[in-house]
């Protein structure tokens, strides 16, 4: 603990709840683009960014409280390989400890350390210099939206649902009205419909006599849904105006929020 409380900049997580929620949370990440543009301040870390073909937009947001440990000097940029950073922290050990710190501004230093002195003697401590890469994406601002329909599902029902639908089809329809939620696929030879009961929902609103329904690709919401580890509960959002918002409340003020916008379905 000495030797990070040094750096003048440095992270890290102890919480295995925490350690097992940042991995999933990067395994989603790469799936959407090949690099990060992370973001940190005395308060923030922040991750924006959109995929290659600009369907998508996420946005992570982890408030310092969400670390066991988080000391930033200054507002720092930093942008890094996706899947190189996931590989990294993918090797952690059960009882390994994650640490992040900055000694240069051309590498990030990860370090997966037993903590403790009784962690198992197979989880030797690992040490990795990840380089940094060019900086270039400029921060969006996210305007607030009302939206014609909220609801909130099990995570785990979410990912096995969504599994399921992508066996059939590659758009996803979600048709919303005032006692029902119905996501539909349709494939060459089979369409597949899941009608979801407004009482098998943590929450659900939607503006009176207003039907919602608009189509999706599949496989950009099965990549933003494929891990249940992250949250307990997915809230949905839509409007027949804007991108549908798709969030994982992560505690302490943190969040991990992906847009996604619909696709034009000829009438």
């Amino acid at each position: 603990m000495e030797f990070i409380q040094e750096k003048k900049t440095a992270f890290f997580i102890s919480d295995k709840r925490k350690k097992d929620s940042f991995i999933s949370i990067f395994h989603v990440l790469k799936n959407s683009s090949s690099q990060i543009n992370l973001a940190v301040d005395k308060d923030t870390f922040h991750i924006q960014g959109m995929d290659k073909s600009h369907v998508c937009l996420f946005d992570l947001k982890l408030h310092f409280e969400w670390f066991n440990y988080y000391k930033v000097d200054k507002k720092y940029e930093l942008c890094f390989d996706s899947v190189l950073f996931h590989s990294i922290i993918s090797t952690k050990g059960e009882e390994q400890s994650l640490l992040f710190y900055l000694e240069d501004t051309d590498s990030l230093f990860i370090e997966l350390k037993n903590m403790e002195n009784n962690c198992k003697k197979s989880d030797y401590n690992k040490f990795f210099k990840l380089p940094l890469l060019e900086y270039e994406y400029e921060e969006m601002n996210i305007p607030t939206t009302e939206y014609d329909c909220e609801f909130t599902l099990p995570s785990k029902k979410v990912t096995d649902m969504l599994s399921q639908l992508s066996n059939f089809g590659d758009d996803l329809n979600i048709k919303c009205c005032e006692d029902c939620v119905k996501f539909t696929t349709i494939g060459y030879s089979v369409e597949m419909r899941v009608d979801i009961p407004v009482d098998d929902m943590s929450s659900y609103s939607i503006v009176e006599n207003e039907e919602v329904n608009l189509t999706y690709s599949l496989l950009y919401i099965s990549k933003m849904c494929i891990t249940n580890k992250l949250s307990n509960e997915i809230d949905f959002c839509l409007s027949n105006e804007c991108p549908m918002r798709i969030n994982y409340s992560l505690g302490n003020d943190s969040s991990l929020t992906f847009y996604i916008a619909p696709k034009m379905v000829d009438e």
